[in-house]
């Protein structure tokens, strides 16, 4: 159960990154009260998952999580560019992921 917390939490990262952008730097109410309301859930969802998983893995997998959804969302829905080494270094993030949930 503390790995489908983590998976929402970091889900839920993603949420907050992309409202902090759209909020444009907390300056427009909805974006940012949504970019609040998503923070908040998800660091709470990451103490209950910290509550039986170990705080490197738990933290480091709710980062990594947040970091390669926000990348993937940036590509497909903001024309970010999608050049091979940022492909590559997302592929090493989810890596580091898979590794760290093995290992736990």
């Amino acid at each position: 159960m503390a790995w489908l917390i983590l998976l929402i939490a970091g889900l839920l990262e993603v949420v907050w990154a992309v409202g902090l952008k759209q909020s444009e730097g907390l300056t427009r109410l909805w974006p940012s009260l949504l970019t609040v309301f998503t923070l908040l859930l998800s660091f709470w969802l990451l103490g209950l998952a910290m509550r039986s998983l170990p705080i490197g893995t738990a933290y480091g997998v709710w980062v990594g999580i947040g970091a390669v959804g926000t990348v993937i969302f940036g590509i497909v829905y903001l024309s970010e560019p999608a050049g091979a080494a940022r492909l590559v270094s997302v592929a090493l993030i989810i890596s580091g992921i898979i590794g760290l949930k093995l290992s736990s």
